[in-house]
């Protein structure tokens, strides 16, 4: 069975233009980043993830990252908690304070730091527990007509999964969508993205469900959207270095053939474009030392040269960025080669996911509470 295409995406009081939304990921998803995808096509542009407890007790680390472009017309916010009530306060400041329109639940990171102390992908596992967050912050949204999503994995491990049970309290709790990525915390970043569990989970529930995982090209998205019948999709590693990734879904979900090729020249506007945009944010210092991270990404597959490479991944000026990218070559065509290819993280299976003693005793967790730092994992 081949499913339709969908057109755009609704989240509760929240409408999408384009079923698509950019995965929260630490250090990347900042609101320069989010206003260069946005530039290039329509969805949903999620902030990097932050901690319940570190916005309660105002964490600077934390409410710095809570920076919005002025022409960011849905805020749309990543939270990340293990105590109800932490996260059902969080989720009312983030609607009262800072104007937030979508909040989305991470019960999807699968870093030992989180996964340590029951959080992230672990958390699912505890299915009362689970309930209980989600429960908590829908009803500190409902006065504010602002829908909470959840993202999530597989679980744990293939011996330990809990996508579907997930999928059933989140639609019993009142969430509006829940995102899965199909792969387990143990799989980490490693390995395929098992899009039949995402199908089962849109076959399991009545709340749409997004897919997450694998999608490298706009013809991806439309594959698993065809497979699945998932009602949008969730872009992470794709668009690194090529934010114009937003540009071909945008054309590939409004039924057009679109492939951006870009010369190195284009590539080139677009660092400049992104630079500009982190030191109108953050500063030039600091927004130069942020695109450092980038380069290597938007020169994936390229002929620049190593001494070059190196040189901008040291840059500290906007101007000496304009003498640096004036070294490239701007009829140099894109290398199609990496087309569908992995980006960003990859690496092999954990060896074992590192949780709370006894963590896997029980399912249930009702009223069980894992302390959170204020800010130590606010962004990843």
């Amino acid at each position: 069975m081949t499913f339709p295409i969908p057109t755009e995406l609704r989240l509760g009081s929240v409408r999408v233009d384009t079923p698509v939304v950019l995965a929260p990921m630490a250090g990347i998803t900042n609101a320069a980043y989010r206003r260069l995808c946005a530039e290039q096509g329509a969805g949903l542009y999620v902030c990097e993830m932050i901690t319940s407890r570190g916005l309660v007790e105002g964490d600077a680390v934390t409410t710095s990252m809570l920076v919005f472009d002025e022409l960011e017309t849905v805020r749309s916010v990543q939270l990340y908690g293990t105590d109800p009530a932490y996260v059902g306060k969080a989720a009312e400041i983030l609607c009262a304070d800072y104007g937030v329109a979508h909040i989305d639940l991470n019960f999807g990171c699968p870093v030992p730091k989180v996964t340590r102390k029951g959080g992230g992908g672990a958390l699912p596992w505890k299915r009362g527990l689970l309930g209980e967050i989600l429960e908590s912050a829908v009803r500190a949204t409902s006065p504010y007509d602002v829908p909470v999503t959840m993202k999530t994995r597989k679980g744990i491990d293939t011996d330990h999964l809990t996508y579907l049970d997930a999928g059933r309290i989140a639609q019993e709790t009142g969430v509006a969508a829940i995102a899965l990525h199909g792969r387990t915390v143990e799989q980490a970043y490693s390995g395929q993205a098992d899009w039949d569990a995402i199908g089962e989970l849109v076959e399991a529930v009545d709340i749409p469900v997004l897919g997450n995982g694998d999608i490298w090209e706009a013809g991806d998205a439309i594959a698993m959207v065809e497979r699945t019948g998932v009602a949008g999709v969730v872009v992470g590693r794709g668009c690194l270095g090529r934010p114009w990734l937003f540009r071909d879904l945008a054309a590939a979900f409004a039924g057009e053939q679109a492939r951006t090729l870009p010369l190195l020249g284009e590539v080139r506007s677009m660092m400049r474009r992104h630079a500009e945009l982190l030191c109108e944010h953050m500063g030039e210092e600091r927004g130069c030392k942020e695109f450092r991270k980038h380069v290597s990404w938007y020169l994936k597959g390229f002929a620049a040269g190593g001494p070059l490479r190196h040189a901008l991944a040291l840059v500290d000026t906007l101007a000496t960025l304009d003498l640096l990218l004036g070294e490239l070559n701007p009829d140099e065509p894109f290398p199609v080669g990496e087309l569908g290819a992995p980006r960003g993280r990859q690496g092999s299976p954990r060896k074992r996911v590192v949780l709370p003693e006894g963590w896997l005793d029980n399912t249930d967790g009702s009223g069980f509470v894992v302390r959170e730092e204020a800010s130590e994992t606010s962004g990843g």
